[in-house]
C-alpha cells in the first residue's frame, strides 16, 4: 500500500535555537506558527486528494516539535485523534532536535498516536555542532536515540554534508557510529547558503565554502551507500523542489538541484558500471523497466559518458534491483558493496 505524508510545519516556533543554516521561514514558506484550525484545514485537503486506499500520516516538519509546550504539543496532537479513529489516517510522525527527548514528552507523543520520530542530527563531530551552533553533543544525540527506541518508536536520522569543519571521513564516522544505534531511516541533505543566515555572512566573508553539486553528490553517493547496506531505509536525498528556493534572493550558494536523489542514484550506478566494463569491456546492460533510469542516468547523463555502445534492454525475469551483464547476474546489495569499495580508497 502506498504511503503518504500530510506535511503540517510549525515554523521556527518551539526552536529556540539558531543554528548557522537555519532560515527556516525561508525554507518552508511559513510566516505565522500553526494554529488547531490550520491542522484541520491542511488534513482535511489533503484527504481529498489522496487515494482513500493508502497509508497516510500527518507529519509535523519544519521546526522543533518536541520544543514546543507539553500543552500545546497536546493541543496539536489532540486535533488529529478524530481523524485517527475513522482511519482517514494511520499515525502522526515529527522532527525534532535531540536535545529535546524526556521521558515525560515520549509517554505524551506515545499515547496520541505518533509512530515516528525524526532526529535532526546532522553530524556526531563535536567541532562540527559546535561551528554549526547546534548546541548538543554526541552523548545528547546516541541517549536520545535509545529512550526513543525504548518506547518503540520509528527512529529517523536526519544528516548534513558540508557543515562548517565537515570533511567526508567525518561524515562517515558520524554515518558509522549511527548505524550501530540501527535507526530505521534516514534523510541526507547537502548543507546550502540561504539568505539572513549566519552561514550567509561567513560565506561573504570567505570563512566558509560551499560544496560544489558534484562533491555533495559523491559524498552523499557514500553516505547513501553505507546506510543502504545498514538496512536503513533512505526517505530523501536533498531538500524538497520549492518556489522559495528557486528564487535566487534566497539561495545565495550550495549544491542545490530539485532532483538530487536521482543524480546520486545515477552516480551509484555509474559507479559499479565503471568498475564492470573494465574488467569485462563495454556491454549491454540488462535490467527491469524500474531500473532503467537508475541505470541510464538524470538526463541521460551516463549514457552519454558511456557513448554510443552503452545500450540498456529491458529483462522482465530479474529479480528486483537486479541487473545483467555479459551473462552475469549483479544484485543491488553487490552494486552497494562495489561503490563502498571506491569511497574507502579515497583520500578525504
Amino acid at each position: 500500500m502506498k504511503h503518504y505524508n500530510i506535511p503540517i510545519f510549525i515554523s521556527h516556533f518551539g526552536c529556540p535555537n539558531h543554528c548557522v543554516f537555519c532560515n527556516q521561514q525561508k525554507i518552508n514558506g511559513q510566516e505565522t506558527d500553526i494554529r488547531v484550525e490550520d491542522i484541520h484545514r491542511i488534513v482535511r485537503e489533503y484527504l481529498k486528494t489522496l487515494p482513500k486506499k493508502s497509508e497516510k500520516e500527518v507529519a509535523f516538519f519544519g521546526g522543533t516539535f518536541t520544543g514546543l509546550s507539553l500543552e500545546l504539543q497536546r493541543e496539536y496532537l489532540e486535533a488529529l485523534q478524530e481523524y485517527i479513529e475513522r482511519g482517514d489516517i494511520q499515525g502522526i510522525r515529527l522532527s525534532t532536535r535531540p536535545d529535546y527527548i524526556q521521558k515525560e514528552i515520549l509517554e505524551q507523543l506515545k499515547k496520541y498516536g505518533v509512530k515516528a520520530i525524526e532526529l535532526g542530527i546532522q553530524s556526531l563531530d563535536e567541532e562540527v555542532l559546535r561551528k554549526s551552533d547546534r548546541a548538543y553533543s554526541e552523548a545528547q544525540v546516541l541517549d536520545s536515540m535509545k529512550q526513543i527506541q525504548n518506547y518503540n518508536f520509528e527512529l529517523g536520522i536526519q544528516l548534513m554534508v558540508g557543515l562548517p569543519s565537515s570533511n567526508l571521513e567525518k561524515e562517515i564516522k558520524t554515518v558509522k557510529n549511527l548505524i550501530a544505534c540501527r535507526p530505521d531511516t534516514a534523510r541526507i541533505y547537502p548543507t546550502l547558503v540561504l539568505a539572513d543566515t549566519l552561514l550567509e555572512k561567513q560565506y561573504r566573508k570567505g570563512e566558509y565554502q560551499a560544496l560544489s553539486l558534484e562533491e555533495a553528490v559523491e559524498r552523499s553517493r557514500i553516505l547513501y551507500c553505507y546506510l543502504e547496506e545498514a538496512g536503513i531505509k533512505i526517505i530523501r536525498l536533498g531538500l524538497q523542489a520549492s518556489e522559495d528556493l528557486n528564487e535566487k534572493k534566497i539561495m545565495i550558494a550550495g549544491p542545490y538541484h530539485p532532483a538530487f536523489r536521482e543524480l546520486v542514484e545515477t552516480e551509484i550506478s555509474y559507479v559499479f558500471l565503471k568498475q564492470i566494463f573494465e574488467m569485462e569491456g563495454l556491454q549491454t546492460v540488462f535490467c527491469s523497466e524500474e531500473e532503467v533510469s537508475r541505470i541510464v542516468g538524470l538526463k541521460k547523463k551516463n549514457k552519454e559518458r558511456f557513448g554510443e555502445k552503452f545500450q540498456v534492454r529491458i529483462q522482465k525475469r530479474l529479480l528486483p534491483g537486479e541487473i545483467l551483464i555479459a551473462g552475469k547476474r549483479y544484485s543491488r546489495e553487490e552494486r552497494i558493496r562495489r561503490n563502498l569499495n571506491v569511497g574507502i580508497s579515497m583520500d578525504f
